[in-house]
């Protein structure tokens, strides 16, 4: 892949990663204008690479806030460790059911079907793009239900678990916009959301990475040591510029979200949704 492609694709992940606008679905639509194929196995690993570059822009940024509150203690850290735990193993129940049922209905009658087969389809992107902002939406506009200032509860970190697993299926379903959307309306902080969501990126990403990497071995693309090197070396490049991207994300990200702003993204991802049904309407 060219060099200058890498790089646009790696600074669209980088914002569109941390803030609420399904950095997937953006991704995709690039690659679509761009002739790539998404749902291919090295397009899907160059993903998750880029997703491992904003990854280390989460630990950067939240490093300080995460000492002073995670780490603070044993008993802070244990908390939060477990919460977390929680969240990231509902995330995975539902996950997986949701991708074995779109494989079964979107996907019935496709020979060895993945659900990496839809992650080029604007067709279901837009849908999932006018979800995911209409949920920031109600978020952001809601009167807040924030009952103080501390960790998520047993019960909003496993909603905020369950609605992460409904991301994994579906590309434009945004995982921060939906993430965060939930802590909010459950009454959790605005701040304390954000941390928590940004969180669960440190446990999923690897998981990621892992497994796009075993099914680019299994769909036969690479054969030796050298292939799989040359498959990463592009996404090693894309995944620095999408860690520059999103350290200027995030910074967005939190002044938008402390202002009182949030609603905004679920604004954009409206638009966003029509703008993605019209590319799909005429053949991208």
């Amino acid at each position: 892949m060219p060099l200058f492609k890498i790089i646009i694709l790696a600074i669209i992940q980088g914002l569109a990663e941390l803030l609420p606008v399904s950095s997937s679905a953006h991704v995709v639509v690039a690659e679509r204008i761009m002739g790539l194929n998404a749902s291919s196995p090295q397009m899907t690993l160059m993903l998750v690479m880029l997703h491992t570059g904003t990854m280390f822009a989460v630990i950067v940024y939240f490093w300080n806030q995460w000492r002073r509150t995670y780490f603070r203690s044993q008993g802070a850290f244990n908390l939060i460790a477990i919460r977390l735990i929680w969240a990231t193993f509902l995330t995975g129940i539902v996950g997986l059911a949701a991708m074995k049922i779109a494989e079964k209905t979107l996907l019935k009658g496709v020979p060895h079907a993945q659900i990496e087969d839809l992650f080029n389809h604007l067709g279901l992107i837009a849908p999932a793009l006018l979800a995911v902002g209409i949920l920031i939406l109600v978020a952001g506009l809601l009167p807040s239900r924030e009952s103080d200032d501390r960790e998520p509860s047993m019960a909003q970190s496993a909603w905020i678990g369950i609605v992460q697993g409904l991301c994994i299926p579906f590309r434009g379903f945004s995982r921060s916009g939906a993430t965060i959307s939930t802590g909010m309306l459950t009454g959790v902080t605005r701040e304390r959301s954000e941390t928590f969501s940004f969180a669960l990126v440190i446990l999923l990403t690897p998981l990621a990475v892992g497994k796009e990497v075993l099914r680019l071995v299994h769909a036969k693309h690479i054969t030796t040591g050298f292939s799989l090197a040359s498959a990463m070396v592009p996404g090693l490049t894309g995944m620095f510029f999408a860690f520059l991207a999103g350290l200027v994300a995030l910074k967005w990200l939190s002044r938008w979200l402390e202002g009182g702003r949030w609603y905004f993204f679920g604004i954009y991802c409206i638009v966003a949704s029509g703008v993605v049904f019209y590319l799909h309407h005429i053949g991208y």
